[in-house]
C-alpha cells in the first residue's frame, strides 16, 4: 500500500488534475475533503467525462468525478483485495479507515510480493480481458 497519495479537492479542476497526473506519472487521484475520501478521477474520466465531452480545462472537478468508489481497509487481505480488483474491473483500491484515506492499494503492489504474483496476475488478465471485449475491432 501507498501510503503518500497524491490527492486533489472538489476546489481543483480537469487541468489542474491532469498537471498532477502528469507531474506525479500517475493516472488516478483521489478526491479527499480534509482526508475524508469523497470520489476519485481517472485518466480515462477526464477524456470520457471531461474532454470528450467538450469541457474546457477550467472545468470542475465534480463534473468528472467517480463516487461510487471500491474501497477496501487496511484490514482486508492481499487475496481479497486481488479478488476486488478482477471482479470489479480495477487497478487501484484506495485504503479508508473511518471514511478517511490512509493509503492506495494499486495492482502493481500486489505483484511486489512473489508470493501473491497469480492474485496480481489473475486481476489484471481479468481486468484487461474486459477491457478489450468493450473496445470496437477495427477492420481493414
Amino acid at each position: 500500500m501507498s501510503t503518500d497519495c497524491v490527492t486533489a479537492t472538489l476546489l481543483d479542476n480537469v487541468y489542474e488534475l491532469a498537471v498532477l497526473m502528469k507531474d506525479h506519472d500517475i493516472g488516478f487521484v483521489p478526491i479527499v475533503d480534509g482526508k475524508k475520501l469523497i470520489g476519485v478521477v481517472t485518466d480515462r474520466d477526464l477524456v470520457v467525462r471531461g474532454y470528450a465531452e467538450k469541457h474546457s480545462g477550467s472545468t470542475a472537478v465534480s463534473e468528472v468525478i467517480s463516487k461510487d468508489v471500491v474501497t477496501i481497509d487496511a484490514k482486508t487481505t492481499v487475496d481479497e483485495a486481488g479478488k476486488l480488483m478482477a471482479s470489479h474491473q480495477i487497478r487501484r483500491l484506495p485504503v479508508v479507515e473511518d471514511g478517511n484515506l490512509i493509503g492506495i492499494v494499486a495492482i502493481g503492489d500486489l505483484a511486489v510480493r512473489e508470493i501473491y504474483v497469480d492474485e496480481a496476475g489473475d486481476a489484471l488478465s481479468s481486468i484487461s480481458q474486459e477491457m478489450h471485449s468493450e473496445q470496437p475491432s477495427i477492420i481493414h
